[in-house]
């Protein structure tokens, strides 16, 4: 019979626990002699890894990011091939076949008139903004499908940034403040879920302040609570109008990809200002971040497929370098494996289709 040193060598003990669990398990002794233990059994039909699959993914896991516009019809986003914007007269109809495939919510991002965009971001704050009517003709159409809009001022000013700036500094407060404006107009439009995605300091305690002392206490909170300044955004100012616009960059408040330390420390903040659900954003370039989040918080942890991810596998699907459904199967995957909760993904439609072909 062998010793119990003898198994501890030959089979694999991936365990949590430390000591001698950890060590990486040696090859046998004997040559050409095989573990008891083949990894490869649980592998052999389509049934068994089902079976045995750690991570899944379903319908219930995915969230579409939809761009409105503020004219009539629909426009292709050159820097994302297959996402259009919709124009309030087609945004319902491009919304249906998300709601009927069960999709638990859509997330809103607007393109304005250019002329309404301003130094002091006003249109953000207005209750009958391009947002706001998008909000009414989706909850009209589909009540129980969940709406979550943006709370941030890149769309509605005339500078790109996220915050107010004066002098080229990006004013927190002052921000601050008309970010508590504009959460309380989406709500009052029947905004389910409102995700501040400004990254500046205090929001979520000051907007759920605000938002409870208008009698909004069960609107939700997405804090994008790690989102950090990266060069994976670029198709997505395309889409919302705001790349022409951005003047610097967003060093100043976006967080450091150098850093996960300090996505904790967000996370924390956030969690006790009163966010109901934090994201991480981008996504794949960040699983690492999904799961120290996952495992410290025990929250609800969404991340953001964003638009350079996107445009990534969608051009080399395009070139026949990658295979298109396998790729975005896998990279939705990956999410689900790091500990993601739900996925904000410009895939979720062809997702739940690939979903429900099996």
């Amino acid at each position: 019979m062998a010793s119990p040193e003898t198994k501890s060598n030959i089979f694999l003990r991936a365990l949590p626990d430390g000591g001698e669990a950890r060590r990486a398990p040696r090859a046998p002794e004997t040559l050409g002699a095989y573990p008891r233990v083949r990894m490869r059994r649980n592998r052999t039909d389509a049934w068994t890894r089902r079976l045995v699959a750690e991570a899944r993914l379903s319908v219930d896991d995915l969230i579409w990011p939809v761009f409105v516009q503020d004219t009539d019809g629909e426009t292709e986003v050159q820097s994302m091939p297959g996402v259009k914007r919709y124009g309030l007269d087609r945004l319902v109809d491009a919304v249906g076949p998300v709601a009927a495939a069960g999709m638990p919510a859509v997330a809103l991002f607007p393109n304005i008139d250019p002329a309404l965009r301003t130094p002091d971001a006003a249109e953000a704050a207005n209750p009958d903004n391009l947002v706001c009517q998008a909000i009414r003709a989706v909850k009209a159409a589909y009540p129980d499908l969940g709406v979550i809009c943006d709370v941030a001022l890149d769309p509605f000013n005339s500078d790109g940034h996220d915050g107010l700036v004066r002098d080229g500094r990006i004013l927190n407060d002052e921000t601050v403040e008309v970010l508590c404006r504009q959460a309380l107009v989406q709500a009052e439009a029947g905004c389910d879920v409102i995700a501040p995605s400004d990254m500046m300091d205090g929001r979520i305690g000051a907007i759920r302040a605000a938002l409870d002392a208008a009698g909004l206490d069960e609107i939700k909170i997405l804090a994008y609570s790690a989102k950090y300044a990266s060069a994976f955004y670029g198709p997505f100012r395309d889409a919302v109008g705001s790349g022409g616009m951005l003047t610097g960059d967003k060093k100043t408040y976006q967080m450091d990809p150098a850093n996960s330390d300090e996505a904790l420390r967000e996370v924390a903040l956030d969690l006790e200002e009163g966010a109901d659900m934090v994201m991480v954003k981008p996504g794949l370039p960040y699983l690492d971040v999904v799961r120290r989040i996952k495992e410290t918080f025990a929250v609800p942890t969404m991340v953001y497929q964003v638009s350079g991810e996107y445009a990534m596998l969608k051009a080399a699907a395009l070139q026949g370098w990658l295979d298109n459904d396998k790729v975005v199967m896998e990279s939705l995957l990956a999410f689900k494996r790091a500990g993601a909760d739900a996925i904000l993904t410009y895939t979720a439609p062809e997702a739940a289709r690939l979903l429900k072909a099996g």
